[in-house]
């Protein structure tokens, strides 16, 4: 027992005493996951010549076909084998760290490090419709649980570096520190606190600096929208943002149910041979539909792709994204995603333009709406969706027409109740896991921050009206500027900050009842 309260004092002074601290461990694990992003993006450059060269050779030569037939299907065994050796590097890899975070999974640093890299390697390289970005925040939160895990840091020090990872990883992955930033308290940390966005900004401009130095200082979308949008067109903006909020659910729909039909085949080697064959046939008929779709934005802002073959390119698309990513490889759905909804954009200011002339050279500015839209829809992070366009192309110039759009789309899937995709992804991925997979937790003592929101459950009740978890005990309330030890009689208001010490083991439980009780606002709520 007296070994157990030294624990706690111990954690709870570090708590008060690390802001400053985290600052430079943000700086360090910038340079560390900023670094193995940075490596990951590096040799990412060098597999998408190879496949380039790869494909035209093999138009040349039909001889060669087969041969890279045999190298895609020896590529998918060996995917299959490394999902074997680590299942976290399925997929994305962000529900994997948010799952962390809640306390509800504890995979091994190294061996996801490891397994990712080539997995992902080998996945994207062989033109599977799937992104870097979801493996570049694994990676970079990976390499930040290993710089804890060796430096012997505490838990709850612990998620916090990890979010600063996480941080990096888009960061680096994308030449967008301000995006990281906001991802990591949108999506991945979901509170707010100094301690997050001091640690989160000196991590990501970090990595950001690091990704600079290699990949140099242009944009990753490097072509210009000088046009603002007039004032009369904004209609077609709103509507835009709706056509893209209906998107958004088919996509989220269309996802569960390829990993539904996927589950339904037995072997891994099996369901991964369907992405990688498929990945053969596209590129000898119709290579617009592989890989992330980075230089296909570049080819829709020529404007030379007339209405069918935009139409074709985006059934194709979705299509194969929906293969490459439901078969469980890795790889994320950021790019991908982003790309569909350029593709959408082209169509709406295409089809407009086949009866109007009141859009004309407007094309880019349509791209950018589409994947801001898109984003939105599907990911449901529309602060975080604004940024990272406006950061990917270089220019803050469209603020209001992007938050428009984004604003437009987040209510539709929302109307409809259709779960974010990365909630969605996490809810099965818990229920898929063997729950023996949790065993590395140790019940060590762990600080969680919540808020109190408006018309919330906690709102106006006591603290000991509510059912906490057991082992959880409130430890520090902030009204405003004045911090205080809640009592059983304290009665919660809206905008209270609650740091609660737990035990690790009921951490997921303790998230839940934050979410659910204290930070979902209930209709007809009465304080």
């Amino acid at each position: 027992m007296e070994t157990e309260g030294h624990t706690v004092k111990k954690t709870i002074n570090r708590y008060r005493s690390f802001r400053y601290a985290l600052i430079l461990e943000g700086i360090v694990i910038g340079a560390i996951s900023g670094a193995v992003v940075v490596l990951f993006r590096y040799l990412l450059s060098y597999a998408d010549k190879i496949l380039n060269s790869v494909l035209d050779y093999g138009k040349d030569h039909i001889w060669f076909i087969p041969v890279w037939f045999i190298f895609l299907a020896a590529a998918a065994f060996t995917v299959a084998l490394l999902l074997k050796w680590e299942a976290f590097i399925s997929g994305s890899g962000i529900p994997q760290v948010e799952g962390e975070m809640i306390g509800e999974l504890d995979p091994c640093w190294w061996k996801v490090l490891a397994a990712k890299l080539g997995g992902g390697l080998l996945s994207l390289g062989c033109g599977l419709s799937l992104g870097r970005e979801g493996p570049s925040i694994q990676l970079g939160s990976m390499a930040a649980k290993g710089f804890s895990r060796l430096t012997k840091r505490a838990k709850t020090e612990e998620k916090l570096l990890i979010t600063c990872g996480a941080s990096a990883g888009l960061s680096a992955a994308f030449n967008a520190p301000i995006a990281g930033v906001l991802f990591s308290l949108e999506e991945v940390h979901k509170h707010f606190s100094p301690e997050v966005l001091l640690s989160t900004m000196a991590s990501s401009i970090t990595a950001d600096f690091v990704s600079k130095n290699v990949f140099g200082m242009q944009p990753v979308f490097d072509f210009q929208i000088t046009r603002m949008m007039p004032l009369p067109t904004y209609g077609h903006v709103i509507l835009l943002g709706l056509i893209m909020g209906g998107m958004g659910v088919v996509y989220n729909t269309c996802l569960s149910g390829t990993q539904d039909l996927y589950r339904k085949i037995p072997s891994q080697n099996t369901r991964l041979m369907i992405p990688f064959l498929s990945a053969g046939v596209f590129g000898l008929i119709y290579p617009y539909v592989l890989g992330g779709g980075h230089s296909l934005v570049e080819v829709l802002t020529s404007g030379e792709m007339m209405f069918g073959s935009l139409c074709l390119l985006l059934v194709l698309k979705f299509g194969f994204s929906m293969i490459s990513f439901g078969s469980g490889a890795p790889g994320g759905i950021f790019l991908p995603l982003l790309v569909l909804g350029a593709v959408i954009g082209s169509i709406y200011f295409t089809a407009v333009g086949m009866v109007s002339h009141s859009l004309d050279g407007l094309l880019d500015n349509f791209i950018i709406l589409g994947m801001a839209g898109y984003f939105s829809a599907i990911v449901r992070a529309p602060i975080t969706g604004i940024i990272l366009i406006s950061e990917m192309t270089g220019s803050f110039s469209h603020l209001l027409t992007l938050s428009m759009v984004s604003l437009a789309a987040y209510v539709v899937p929302d109307l409809v109740h259709c779960a974010p995709v990365y909630d969605q992804l996490l809810h099965r991925l818990l229920l898929r896991l063997n729950p023996g997979k949790e065993s590395s937790l140790t019940g060590e003592k762990v600080l969680v921050e919540g808020m109190i929101f408006h018309g919330s459950e906690a709102e106006g009740r006591k603290v000991s009206e509510i059912r906490w978890p057991r082992t959880c005990l409130l430890i520090s309330l902030m009204r405003g500027e004045a911090e205080f030890v809640p009592r059983g009689e304290t009665k919660f208001t809206a905008g209270d900050k609650i740091v609660v010490l737990c035990d690790e083991t009921v951490q997921g439980e303790l998230h839940r009842v934050l979410r659910d009780v204290c930070e979902t606002v209930k209709m007809g709520h009465k304080a």
